[in-house]
């Protein structure tokens, strides 16, 4: 590519959009190098070009060249000036000779180059760098004329927006190249400690967290992903899921992890106490208010709050929390004063807010102040693989509080592993825990569990819930009142489902379609009330007449898997 004199003064602007796009284009640096200096070879009339990189020890080497050989170069064999693009990485000063072989730093390497004889040549050699200091050099050989009138500004000053560019994707690529390094290494190092100790080994921070389920493992993933920044953490999932535990190793994995960690369950304090409890209060403000009282934001200042069952507020006291979470500030009850605090939030869960929000109940603003970094936390009906490590962690935490050396046999855990849990993992700490206070002997069997003795509390929840429900032409609907074992096998102890057959008839006036008779099977009733109802369990539910709890033993008997539309 040639430019004309008259279009000279395009020269900065093109070369560098050309430039940007070849440094833009490939992950590999020392190639798009070479590249860019071919492209300054064709713009300045240049006869050699060459980029030199400091490495991890501070030393230029050259990793791209023009107009000569690399391995020359490098070698020595064509005497290029290490000792002047040094001067000019340590300095980060640009470095101009308007005839080359007149620098005592550059005459050795002029004359040792057959290709410049007889040609006046200008060296150029501007520093690469990002910040104040250089990391790089980029040499420029062109051919002079001689003329006085020839200025060097515009070749340096050209030069020295391709150097900041050079440096700039040169940065990239060490940071790039650095992250893979420590993450390879990270990887070796855990993957060492798992061969040593076990394919258990805890997460610092997530110790108290159990499982190594696909659900679990992406929980981890977020946890360790968010707990580093100061962002809002909403934590979702069904009660005894382990939300408090979590919101804990967000904490610890956090920079705030020596700082407070403050907890409050919204729904065990009425909205007058709750904000005397979050905000503090001024002494004489109410009747019984003998002192100043810090509330729990003031107390987790620079730490983490966290705020379990943030759904069950009241409205009024919404608009109260949105306004510390927006603007970082508060005043105590009966103050005046304006207290600013900085606090990492984490709030949890169990009630729908989406339906919460469409329904008036909760604000939509202050859901979206909350939900910045949503984090479901799986019911154990879905990571029942983590059964056995939860069953055996919990055993362990009662032999240490209770001086026992109780074990699981292979048949117990087996059997824990087969339970539906609607309780989740607090319902699993329950059974480990009444299991082991009345197993007499070291070893718990499959027969030593509740479920083998007619004594499960989830089946007694389960039959008080459920009631029948009568058809309005036929029969009420069968619902099971014992326990969750089914009477002939105590090998499989998940609960009975209700049959969707036994549900009442589809009634047109019902919503059902008008295709859908008594013939159907039981299963393709249940998939089309599902597909009816947009897949909503609880809308199918009251559309075939079960319970919400029914439907879902419906669905996991059948193998139906929910779709996400």
């Amino acid at each position: 590519m040639s430019v004309n004199k008259s279009d000279e003064s395009a020269l900065p602007l093109i070369g560098v959009y050309e430039i940007s796009k070849i440094l833009g284009a490939t992950l590999d640096l020392n190639k798009a190098l070479h590249e860019v200096l071919n492209i300054l070879s064709a713009y300045l009339n240049m006869r050699h070009g060459a980029v030199l990189l400091n490495d991890e020890n501070g030393k230029a080497n050259l990793v791209a060249v023009t107009g000569m050989s690399l391995q020359m170069a490098r070698s020595g064999g064509i005497k290029y000036p290490f000792t002047a693009a040094e001067k000019v990485i340590s300095t980060g000063i640009p470095m101009v000779a308007a005839n080359a072989a007149d620098e005592p730093l550059l005459s050795e390497y002029i004359a040792a180059n057959v290709a410049l004889e007889g040609e006046d040549v200008s060296f150029f050699c501007v520093p690469i760098k990002t910040t104040e200091k250089a990391f790089g050099a980029l040499s420029v050989e062109r051919v002079w004329d001689g003329s006085p009138q020839y200025t060097f500004e515009h070749d340096l000053r050209f030069l020295t927006m391709v150097a900041t560019l050079i440096g700039q994707t040169a940065a990239l690529h060490r940071k790039i190249a650095n992250d893979r390094s420590t993450l390879m290494a990270d990887t070796t190092r855990l993957q060492k400690q798992m061969a040593d100790v076990g394919p258990s080994l805890p997460i610092q921070g997530l110790e108290d967290v159990v499982g190594n389920s696909e659900a679990m493992t992406r929980v981890f993933a977020q946890v360790q992903q968010a707990a580093s920044t100061k962002a809002t953490i909403l934590l979702r999932g069904e009660s005894g899921t382990g939300k408090e535990l979590v919101a804990r190793a967000v904490h610890i994995l956090s920079p705030r992890a020596q700082k407070p960690f403050i907890k409050v369950n919204c729904a065990a304090l009425s909205e007058s106490v709750l904000e005397s409890e979050l905000f503090g209060h001024e002494k004489g403000s109410f009747t019984g208010a003998v002192a100043d009282r810090k509330g729990r934001f003031e107390l987790a200042h620079t730490g983490t709050l966290f705020l379990d069952e943030i759904g069950e507020i009241s409205s009024n006291f919404q608009a109260k929390l949105l306004r510390v979470l927006q603007e970082g500030e508060f005043e105590r009850v009966g103050g005046t004063k304006t207290v600013k605090v900085d606090v990492r939030l984490v709030a949890a869960t169990n009630r729908d807010l989406e339906k919460a929000v469409s329904e008036g109940s909760f604000r939509s603003d202050l859901y979206f102040r909350l939900n910045v970094v949503p984090i479901f936390l799986p019911p154990l009906r879905e990571r029942q693989g983590d059964i056995p490590l939860l069953a055996m962690y919990f055993l362990k935490q009662f032999n240490t509080e209770n001086g026992r050396k109780l074990t699981f046999s292979h048949n117990a855990l087996e059997a824990l592993q087969r339970c539906y849990f609607p309780g989740n993992v607090r319902e699993l700490e329950n059974c480990v825990y009444r299991t082991a206070t009345m197993t007499r002997g070291q070893v718990i069997d499959q027969m030593d569990l509740s479920c083998n003795r007619d004594t499960c509390l989830s089946s007694s929840l389960w039959s008080k819930e459920a009631q029948p429900v009568v058809n309005q032409r036929s029969n009420p609907v069968p619902v099971p009142t014992g326990p969750l074992v089914p009477p002939q096998s105590h090998s499989h102890p998940h609960p009975v489902a209700p049959s969707v057959a036994d549900a009442p008839a589809a009634q047109s006036e019902a919503g059902m379609p008008a295709e859908l008779g008594d013939d159907a099977s039981e299963r393709d009733r249940l998939v089309q009330a599902m597909e009816k109802c947009g897949w909503v369990q609880a809308k199918a539910a009251r559309l075939l007449g079960l319970t919400p709890r029914q439907i879902g033993y419906a669905l996991k008997k059948h193998n139906i898997e929910v779709r996400q539309l």
